[in-house]
């Protein structure tokens, strides 16, 4: 897969949209909700991250394994909920090429993210894949 050039106005608009649906999810509404305190400023730093990922900006500098290694109260069905709700979020997107490729993303990060929450939680125990079903195999 060769990285197209999108839009930042697309990215913005994938990521904003993304998260207001997150933001009411019924089981990933109250975590986030929880966690974080100041959404522009972390809606700011999402649009960057994916930029970095979809247009090779590298304006985008940070720890994310870091952040969720944090998190107590993480689970493999989280994550599969959140990569449910990116499928349907980015569904509604206007560029569907841009949302594919995010969505390749997403399930990558997704499973590195929960590998590496095992690792650190469970440092001695093996790690389980990440099984969500066909829809976001």
């Amino acid at each position: 897969m060769t990285l197209d050039t999108y839009e930042e106005s697309e990215i913005h608009q994938l990521v904003h949209d993304f998260y207001d649906d997150i933001r009411v999810h019924a089981v990933l509404g109250p975590i986030f909700n929880k966690h974080i305190s100041d959404w522009d400023h972390h809606l700011a730093i999402m649009v960057d991250f994916w930029s970095s990922l979809l247009c090779r900006s590298a304006r985008y500098s940070g720890s994310p394994m870091m952040k969720h290694a944090r998190l107590p109260e993480l689970s493999a069905e989280l994550f599969c909920a959140w990569l449910a709700q990116f499928e349907v979020s980015t569904a509604r997107h206007p560029n569907q090429q841009l949302a594919r490729h995010a969505r390749e993303f997403s399930k990558r990060i997704a499973r590195s993210l929960w590998m590496g929450y095992q690792i650190d939680k469970n440092p001695d125990q093996p790690p389980k894949e990440l099984n969500c079903g066909e829809s976001c195999a």
